[in-house]
């Protein structure tokens, strides 16, 4: 009887070494296949190109660099201005609306930003309805009659980014002043400080690191925009690497462009890292409840008003109620049997690509669970530094691997048997979506970690010593638990899909247009009536994580404020 007890917990060893060592290759594999475009770009700056580069040093490359730049500060200005100025009024003071707000700033982030140059661009046109009521109120005839601001340069490019961005920075903010001892605040207001000076001397430094990471993604998404700087004219890195893949057929070129890019992402993640943490705070109480705000009465809380309102209504309430009457008012045009095409390949592609990233982040994050050494750790990492990669660079490093394969395969099937396989996998879903995955699968991943972090440890023992295996634990155990967090993590990157463009107008099969390549095509000709019904779909659709933020927010108020009451 003991030989044979013996027997069964060593067989149990057995299996539970396979099962893990069945997990470990898994992440493994899934890490490789998510880096390898990334790799490839990378290794292209080990090509000599010295004479094409000689030439694009010389016309267009100073143009790349300066404008990229200009972007990069004029955006993040923006955007900590208006980021962290809204968090703190929310948040620490009380005004007329300011409990609508601060679920309310958030809405810019449904919109991406090549959406609202579209939308700005007809609405500020000479025959727009701006222009148009100004000249029916002045009583001029013609553009030599007024100066009217051009949207379509380095500045407009600038105001449309950090009117969708600035969202990130205001809610990462929020989070970092509502976690903040109501001791400091309330040591602030008895030594006689404002509410803008305990924000200067005692909130801000206190929430910097949260700033810089709400920054850091704003700058990155600046970095990967294509849609607004193409349409605006600004030759940035995104245009360039297209311009040059595309227009100059130089694709070893574009991929070192695309590689001097990551370069600038990198800089940006280890200027991050290494600004928090020269900024370490520390709370000295654990207390955390809600202190009392300031009272903002008469003018400053209709100032205050006004301050949160501006960015919410350029940022979404106006393009949004403007896209919605173009769509009303020519909804037999727009809304069609082609939009319906439309909308079927964006929630395919987007429903495919969600399942599949649920999926290997499920593979991702379990495995760092059952085996959370430094080479498994430091894979699931690297495999989340897609997200901050631009989707055209992306894009390059996904055709260069899938090309050569496909070049390969011809090649022997033609010297082997005498058929031409011609492209297996190059203009297919399949190259579509495996970008996707290496860019968005660091957004399901980071839901799922997050939702498998709060389960304990002790389940997974009590299912072992059930006789549960690693592959059972996790089925009947730790996904009925996750619900929550998987269903975020499927919506995120169902939404991100669907506003995905670069990658999706570079590698999208021939005659297999989304909605994002459609309004795409639709501004570049000057189309933008019918371009009204593809872009509110869009905008709809990236409402959804909105609210559900939004819902997370209102819920986290009142339970702050149970909390805090005595």
């Amino acid at each position: 009887m003991a030989n044979s007890n013996w027997t069964q917990v060593k067989t149990d060893s057995v299996l539970n070494r396979l099962s893990l060592y069945g997990w470990t290759t898994a992440v493994g594999v899934i890490a490789l296949l998510i880096c390898t475009p990334i790799i490839i770009v990378a290794s292209s700056l080990f090509t000599d190109t010295r004479q094409l580069w000689q030439d694009l040093a010389a016309t267009v490359l100073k143009d790349y660099i300066l404008n990229s730049l200009a972007l990069m500060i004029g955006v993040g200005f923006g955007v900590l201005l208006i980021g962290v100025g809204t968090a703190w009024l929310v948040t620490g003071c009380q005004f007329p609306g300011s409990s609508l707000f601060e679920w309310s700033l958030l809405l810019p982030l449904s919109a991406p930003a090549y959406l609202l140059a579209y939308t700005y661009t007809n609405m500020l046109d000479f025959f727009g309805p701006v222009q148009t009521l100004l000249r029916q109120i002045f009583g001029w005839s013609s553009v030599e009659d007024y100066w009217f601001p051009n949207i379509r340069s380095l500045w407009g490019a600038i105001i449309m980014l950090i009117l969708v961005l600035y969202p990130y920075v205001y809610l990462l903010a929020r989070v970092a002043f509502l976690e903040q001892s109501v001791c400091t605040l309330e040591a602030s207001r008895s030594l006689g400080c404002g509410p803008w000076r305990s924000f200067f001397t005692v909130a801000l430094p206190l929430a910097r690191p949260a700033i810089m990471a709400g920054l850091a993604l704003a700058l990155m998404e600046t970095l990967n925009d294509f849609g607004t700087v193409q349409y605006f004219g600004v030759n940035a890195f995104t245009t360039g690497i297209y311009n040059t893949w595309f227009g100059m057929g130089a694709r070893v070129a574009a991929a070192q462009l695309a590689a001097f890019l990551m370069l600038f992402i990198f800089a940006l993640i280890i200027l991050e890292r290494w600004s928090r943490r020269q900024a370490k705070y520390y709370q000295v109480s654990s207390r955390q409840h809600l202190f009392k705000k300031y009272q903002l009465k008469g003018f400053r809380g209709i100032s205050a008003a006004v301050a949160c309102f501006i960015p919410l209504a350029l940022g979404f309430l106006a393009p949004a109620a403007y896209l919605l009457d173009m769509t009303l008012r020519n909804a037999e045009t727009t809304l069609d049997e082609n939009f319906v095409i439309l909308a079927k390949n964006s929630l395919i592609l987007a429903a495919i690509s969600a399942a599949l990233g649920l999926l290997l982040s499920l593979v991702m994050a379990y495995g760092q669970r059952l085996n959370a050494n430094l080479l498994m750790v430091s894979a699931v990492r690297v495999t989340a530094l897609g997200y901050a990669i631009p989707g055209i660079v992306i894009a390059v490093g996904v055709l260069i691997p899938i090309g050569q394969f496909d070049n390969t395969i011809d090649a022997w099937m033609k010297s082997t048997l005498g058929v031409s396989t011609q492209l297996l996998l190059s203009g297919t879903i399949f190259g579509l979506i495996f970008a996707y995955l290496v860019r968005f699968l660091a957004v399901a991943l980071g839901a799922v970690e997050s939702s498998l972090s709060k389960i304990k440890p002790s389940l997974d023992d009590a299912s072992r010593s059930l006789g549960y295996g690693a592959t059972s634990t996790l089925i009947n155990i730790h996904l009925p638990l996750m619900s929550g967090g998987m269903l975020t993590a499927v919506m995120l990157v169902f939404v991100d899909v669907m506003k995905e463009l670069p990658a999706t107008l570079v590698l999208r099969p021939f005659n297999f247009d989304t909605l994002a390549v459609r309004v795409y095509q639709y501004a570049s000709d000057e189309r933008l009536t019918e371009a009204a019904a593809p872009a509110l779909a869009i905008v709809l659709v990236g409402m959804i994580p909105v609210i559900f933020l939004s819902l997370r927010i209102a819920r986290s108020r009142a339970y702050s404020e149970h909390e805090g009451s005595p």
